[in-house]
């Protein structure tokens, strides 16, 4: 590791000076007038010597990583002066799009126990020695260089799904609409190739930016053991409450020179802006969920399937309006070792034939009689009961790889125990109003019913008590409190009231309750989207509505 702190030498003082005042005055002032800004000197230099190659081989290693090695970014904290052109070089010579940014600068400041401290903080792609985007891509549309240790984006191989996203915990890899793929920094490995510094490098005019090689560990677990929480930071004091643990992913890079103060907050950590709503999966997850549960109680009533069944593929179509490239889907095989999409693919794969089955086996009855052998005709109810009962395991085991695609990013919201009361209460709510659907009102189904709708409100609740305290810390789960309460708080309204109105019609219509519940369920998936807490690196000022 770099040492915590780099100190610029002392001012050499002549013993004249050390016994004049006035001539050590006359110095300072004598110097004061030759500084120069930081870009002012990047320009002189340019003016004096236009050809710069030799000067930024120093900005680089001379050799390449040796074994137990990669590359990785060192940005001195001391030199940053937030002036973006790193972010302007990157977007330049990479042909970004105009709302696209690789390279992004944000805001550290010093909390309680600084609170005039002020840091600028520059951050790209951190080349994470056990990159969550590689882990949980479905197509295997990311490689880690085993020379180098660069992680690149493989642009013809992306589907565009963007669950890179979701588990990157610093928000780098960043969606092209454009394209329909995601893309991020790969530290312009081309000009590395060739012994040339990467654009922000070469562009920064403090030279606040260099890459150099750092040691890896081959067993991330054994790093992960002895990793601080504290961002990769040579200060071991820094902790940053916004941003994810960096033991998740091991990042390299490295941020020395300026002391950290321990309370240093991002300075956009209290604005209350609302994440992307990400629409086909909150009708994907929703429908599926909720066609499932009335599959399971249908017990072959006809109408009962076959809405379960029209529901579910409604919720299986709208998933494929989240792929960028959806063509390119057929291959999520690829990432079944480490990646819960690929296996949230399979798992609804292998459930998505049986309400086809189930809703032929509900039809049989109504269809005329065709001559059939009686051998076949005696295994029509045994092949009915078999897809009814493998319906059920099958069904959980998707219902849980969806639990565990989100439960993966290491967001607060979105861990196993609050996204597996959200998923498997959809299912069991819709399974108990079908059942009340089938069977008419009656105390005991309607007193189910209302039960399973109440029981999932519940943990909602407890959630929306930690935003109630303005005076309260700031934790990711008071940030998603906040956000419903707040930015959120019609979508909130809404959710609660049709939840409560789908119980009280229930009483005496149950079909007239299925939509309205349904519609309850939705704004619920929509505030489970848009109120998360979205680890990242620091970003700028932002507006911050409430506490």
């Amino acid at each position: 590791m770099p040492p915590p702190f780099q100190r610029l030498p002392a001012l050499k003082r002549s013993s004249a000076a050390d016994t004049d005042p006035g001539n050590l005055i006359d110095q300072l002032l004598a110097e004061q007038k030759q500084l120069q800004t930081p870009v002012a000197k990047f320009s002189e230099t340019h003016h004096r010597q236009p050809d710069l190659a030799d000067h930024y081989r120093s900005l680089i290693p001379l050799t390449k990583p040796g074994e137990g090695e990669q590359y990785a970014f060192e940005v001195s904290l001391d030199r940053c002066t937030g002036c973006k052109a790193c972010v302007s070089a990157c977007h330049s010579l990479n042909g970004l799009d105009d709302h696209e940014a690789w390279r992004d600068v944000g805001t550290l400041l010093g909390g309680d126990e600084a609170p005039k401290w002020q840091q600028t903080i520059t951050t790209a792609c951190h080349h994470c020695e056990d990159p969550g985007c590689m882990n949980g891509c479905p197509v295997g549309a990311y490689d880690k260089d085993k020379d180098t240790g660069i992680v690149r984006h493989l642009d013809d191989q992306c589907i565009g799904c963007s669950y890179c996203i979701l588990k990157c915990p610093y928000d780098v890899p960043k969606y092209s609409k454009k394209r329909g793929i995601v893309r991020k920094c790969d530290m312009c490995h081309q000009r590395l190739a060739e012994g040339e510094a990467p654009a922000c490098v070469q562009a920064c005019p403090t030279e606040a930016i260099r890459i150099v090689k750092v040691a890896t560990n081959p067993k991330p677990e054994a790093r992960r053991k002895n990793t601080n929480t504290n961002l990769f930071l040579s200060s071991p004091s820094a902790q940053f409450s916004s941003v994810a643990n960096s033991a998740i992913t091991l990042p390299t890079t490295r941020y020395i020179g300026r002391e950290v103060p321990a309370s240093a907050t991002a300075a956009d950590r209290l604005a209350l802006i609302p994440q992307h709503a990400h629409w086909p999966l909150v009708f994907m997850l929703m429908l599926t969920q909720a066609g499932i549960g009335i599959l399971l109680s249908a017990h072959g009533d006809l109408p009962l399937t076959l809405t379960g069944t029209a529901i579910f593929f409604c919720g299986m179509g709208a998933s494929v309006l989240h792929l960028g490239q959806p063509l390119k889907a057929w291959r999520f095989f690829i990432g079944l070792r480490t990646s819960w999409l690929s296996r949230e693919i399979l798992a609804f794969s292998l459930f998505a034939p049986l309400p086809v089955l189930l809703s032929t086996f509900a039809a049989l009855p109504y269809l005329p009689k065709l001559p059939i052998p009686p051998f076949i005709a005696d295994l029509i109810p045994l092949c009915s009961r078999l897809t009814h009962f493998s319906a059920f395991p099958l069904s959980a085991i998707a219902v849980f790889t969806s639990v565990m695609i989100y439960h993966d990013t290491h967001r607060s919201l979105w861990r196993f125990p609050l996204g597996a009361t959200r998923f498997f209460g959809t299912v069991v709510s819709f399974a108990a109003l079908g059942n009340l659907i089938g069977r008419g009102p009656g105390l005991l189904a309607c007193s189910l019913f209302a039960a399973t709708v109440i029981a999932k409100l519940l943990p909602e609740l407890r959630l929306l008590k930690l935003g109630e305290d303005e005076d309260a810390a700031w934790t990711p789960d008071t940030h998603s409190a906040r956000l419903q309460l707040g930015p959120l708080g019609v979508i909130l309204r809404a959710r609660f009231t049709f939840a409560l109105l789908a119980v009280l019609v229930s009483l005496t219509v149950p079909w007239i309750a299925l939509p309205i519940l349904l519609f309850a369920d939705l704004l619920e998936r929509q505030l489970f989207f848009q109120s998360v807490h979205a680890p990242k690196m620091p970003g700028n000022y932002g507006p911050t509505h409430g506490h």
